[in-house]
């Protein structure tokens, strides 16, 4: 997947806890499904060809945007480690405030089955 980062643009979160307040070291992205999909805190994820998202995460979800000024490489920098395409996931290098945007709730049922099938299919090839 190609993906082109905007640096004035929006950076998103997921997560299953509440807070006002992003630590140091944690992972954001600016592709909302990709935050929307990690708030339910999946051990393993997978991005489709089409760029559909499977995940077997089950937890109750949030979704939260950065809600302050920040640079690359200054605040944020790629995330070294990553078994994504580059631009998907940045690290904080400092604590940054956050805004809750959804609370996503839990993975719909249809889409929990269809991951099931989709990562089995994966892990099994």
């Amino acid at each position: 997947m190609q993906f082109t980062i905007n640096p004035q643009g929006s950076w998103y979160h997921g997560s299953n806890k509440v807070f006002d307040v992003l630590i140091e070291g944690s992972t954001i992205t600016q592709w909302r499904q990709l935050a929307e999909a990690f708030s339910h805190k999946p051990t393993i994820l997978a991005i489709d060809d089409d760029n559909t998202i499977f995940h077997n995460g089950k937890e109750y979800g949030y979704l939260y945007i950065i809600d302050e000024p920040i640079e690359i490489d200054k605040d944020i920098y790629a995330h070294p480690n990553t078994t994504m395409d580059k631009g998907l996931e940045f690290l904080t290098k400092r604590k940054l405030k956050v805004k809750m945007v959804e609370e996503i709730g839990l993975p719909n049922e249809e889409q929990q089955r269809l991951s099931e099938e989709k990562l089995k299919q994966w892990l099994c090839s």
